[in-house]
């Protein structure tokens, strides 16, 4: 499996088991199936409802002696109703208990916001995201968490925690897949050190019905059939390869074994420059989710920016 090494010298696995989405009953045996072919990174969430099925799932390996607990990458979110200071660790304590872990390897800013949907009212963000951060921060001087960072962060959100991050955000976890390439972002984060992990790389076909978005249409894509013909693998594994060429890290979300080990293999061969040029020419360029819940004008967000 190969690593990427974060600012703080942490060593991530490039390729994780994404479980937004994954239903009570399933995330429990997808996490298994994943972890016993080879997965060593799994990326949760609390707002997705089943980091206590992970748990589970994870305290089983652990025992059957599949791994050991340093052998295995578990991400969590912060979710936005707790962005308090006081409410970071809490929310923190409640993923570990779920998780059951003692510490988590990178723990994520969900949103950049406060509250559900669509934020508190004000011209302000509030909670500030300095207040939520350096919650965060304190988290790594516990122990409760080796890196932190953040999540659906722009070039300009991420860049203003310059001003007083003094553990700088070691990811950004954000939408990115060949109708979505972000390649504004991805430039600002390299000049900032923070290396970006690629969600919904698929086109998230799943969240169809949730967002009314056209995330289905990617892997029926001319360019990504094509490819997908010449070089004898899927449309999945096309786009994740995509990703990791990009150097970026990826999380597809799949709860059927025969995906999960599809999605896995994906480490021996390669696009040519070509085919990488082809899947970075597909237009039109479309957030699929897209967070315009967020924005308000009676809240701190206008824009998505």
């Amino acid at each position: 499996m190969p690593y990427v090494t974060l600012m703080n010298g942490r060593q991530m696995p490039v390729l994780g088991l994404g479980t937004w989405k994954s239903k009570p009953g399933e995330v429990h045996e997808a996490v298994k199936a994943a972890v016993r072919h080879g997965y060593r990174h799994i990326d949760c969430a609390a707002i997705y409802g089943n980091e206590a099925e992970v748990g589970r799932a994870l305290a089983e390996l652990f025992a059957e002696g599949t791994v050991t607990r340093d052998e295995v990458w578990v991400t969590s979110k912060l979710w936005s109703t707790h962005h308090a200071a006081a409410d970071v660790p809490k929310a923190l304590s409640k993923s570990l208990q779920d998780l059951r872990l003692d510490y988590l390897d990178l723990y994520l800013i969900h949103w950049p916001t406060a509250g559900n949907p669509p934020g508190n009212p004000g011209q302000v963000l509030t909670p500030s995201t300095e207040e939520t951060w350096s919650a965060m921060e304190e988290l790594v001087h516990a122990g409760k968490c080796r890196s932190i960072g953040v999540s659906n962060f722009s070039a300009k959100k991420l860049a203003a925690m310059k001003a007083h991050a003094t553990i700088f955000p070691a990811v950004n976890q954000v939408e990115l897949h060949p109708m979505w390439r972000q390649d504004a972002l991805l430039r600002v984060c390299a000049e900032l050190g923070t290396h970006v992990t690629a969600y919904s790389p698929l086109g998230s076909p799943d969240s169809v019905a949730i967002f009314r978005h056209q995330g289905s249409a990617l892997m029926e894509c001319a360019a990504v059939k094509a490819i997908a013909a010449t070089t004898g693998r899927s449309a999945a594994q096309v786009l994740i390869r995509w990703a990791l060429q990009r150097g970026t890290s990826v999380v597809p979300k799949s709860v059927h074994a025969g995906r999960i080990a599809s999605n896995f293999d994906v480490l021996s061969w390669s696009l040519t420059d070509e085919q990488m040029a082809q899947l970075s020419a597909i237009t039109p360029q479309t957030r699929l989710l897209h967070g315009g819940y967020w924005v308000s004008e009676k809240g701190p967000y206008k824009t998505l920016a």
